[in-house]
């Protein structure tokens, strides 16, 4: 049982906090890009595919950066592992920034993806190992509220470097240009993200797995507020005792090779990529002006989509442990349906070919309004509830590879859209794009609505499969 204190509280919170800001990071870094999209295009003469490719070879090392983090994290301790993932960011911002050439860039952007990857698994995996049951989701939705405040920063500092150069294509500082410098200022959260990783304490079921049981009972003591922490540490021994051994075969199954709950876990990790959302914070600039905004008008629009993408995290973090996981979802899925379905509609009213396309009164209009109302509905559900999900639905003794393959089919699901979403705006229409979107968020509701469970009030120990 935990005993909450004030005291103790501020405690937990501050190690969430610290540890999330790897997420600000994971945010920060993957739309950090959206500003740069089309300066890069025009330097580095690439047509539409290789814009993509650019973009999206990010999301490759992300996907091996989730998939190796979790094994990393059980051998290495998940600080060490928050390190290298400072590590990889600082050594990506710079060499992204400074790239001459087109290899060159996708060699830091991949390694920028590993530490992303890192991020995305290790945050939530540490924030629900040191939460108390009663207030995890809400903690652990405080990842996803780090990736949003990132995401915004990205577009932010973006649209701040457009606006000091005049256009992102234009030097700045250093005889570099802006869209170079936005890529360097990765550096300073980076940095922070590192100091604070060596503050924070160990999980104590790292520990109690590496059999450092009385460092654990200090820890749950000290900074959770657990009554009897060595009962506790006993709890996590008996989940954790396949854990020495721990490899593939912890998730094997008879469905298809796997447990079902691990294919739950990669579904949901799908299903909140195909739905379309990184489509937005990764062209969003792009698709804008696509559509006759002008410049400034766009990242003006940018951020303010970042905006809303923040505020709506407060909604989940206040519903999630009140409410639960699946209700959040299924509202988030048919909300997601309605206003993609809205923003379908009015792009396929736009007028014009090539450079030169149009949405005319009132459809421009129409096609913002659906596209932040996505974004209203995927940040207060989808966007940090499958985070928390995944962080806390798998038994401790498959924990590990589960969150990693279901973090790793995320990013493959993340680098088909990116990868697919330029060629097809030119080949299909967004229209069609948006309308495949809203297709996969009803789907994402009678998936919920049959496979997932609830997990709200649960420890970790009594997850099962």
């Amino acid at each position: 049982m935990t005993q909450m204190s004030e005291r103790h509280t501020a405690k937990v919170i501050g190690v969430t906090v610290a540890a999330a800001v790897g997420g600000f990071l994971f945010g920060f870094d993957s739309s950090v890009i959206n500003g740069a999209v089309d300066s890069i295009q025009g330097h580095f003469e690439l047509g539409s595919f290789f814009t993509g490719f650019a973009v999206a070879i990010a999301l490759l090392g992300c996907a091996v950066g989730a998939w190796f983090a979790g094994r990393l994290a059980d051998r290495w301790g998940r600080k060490k592992v928050m390190l290298l993932g400072s590590v990889l960011f600082v050594v990506s911002s710079l060499g992204a920034g400074l790239a001459f050439s087109v290899p060159d860039l996708m060699l830091w952007r991949v390694l920028g993806g590993l530490g992303i990857g890192i991020a995305s698994v290790i945050a939530p995996t540490y924030i629900s190992e040191i939460a108390p049951a009663r207030y995890r989701g809400a903690l652990a939705s405080l990842q996803q509220l780090a990736i949003t405040l990132g995401i915004f920063a990205a577009l932010l500092s973006d649209a701040v470097l457009q606006n000091a150069a005049g256009g992102a294509s234009n030097e700045l500082w250093l005889n570099l240009e802006a869209w170079r410098w936005m890529f360097i200022v990765g550096v300073v959260p980076a940095v922070v993200y590192g100091i604070l990783a060596l503050l924070i304490p160990e999980s104590p079921r790292y520990l109690v797995g590496k059999h450092l049981d009385q460092e654990a009972a200090d820890i749950l003591a000290n900074i959770t507020g657990e009554v009897d922490p060595q009962e506790r540490v006993s709890e996590i021994r008996l989940t954790l005792r396949h854990e020495s051994t721990a490899s593939f075969d912890d998730i094997r199954g008879p469905k298809f090779g796997l447990q079902p709950i691990v294919w739950v876990g990669i579904f949901m990790a799908i299903f909140q990529q195909f739905v379309g959302i990184n489509a937005i914070f990764y062209y969003s600039t792009t698709l804008w002006k696509s559509v006759g905004f002008t410049e400034n008008e766009s990242f003006t629009t940018s951020v303010i989509t970042a905006i809303i993408n923040v505020g709506m995290t407060f909604v989940a973090i206040l519903f999630v442990d009140r409410i639960g996981r699946r209700i959040l979802l299924m509202v988030g899925s048919l909300g997601m349906f309605a206003s993609l379905l809205m923003a379908a509609i009015a792009f396929s009213q736009a007028t014009g070919s090539g450079d030169d396309v149009v949405l005319p009164s009132p459809w421009g209009a129409v096609a913002l309004i659906g596209a932040n109302l996505f974004v209203i509905f995927f940040a207060s559900t989808w966007g940090p509830v499958m985070w928390v999900m995944l962080g806390e639905m798998f038994p401790n003794n498959m924990r590990a590879y589960a969150l990693g393959i279901s973090t790793a089919a995320n990013w493959i699901a993340n680098f088909t859209v990116t990868l697919a979403f330029p060629p097809l705006t030119r080949s299909v229409g967004l229209w069609f794009l948006y309308g495949l979107f809203a297709f996969f968020a009803l789907l994402s509701f009678f998936f919920v609505r049959s496979k997932v469970r609830e997990t709200k009030g649960m420890e970790l120990e009594e997850m099962h499969t």
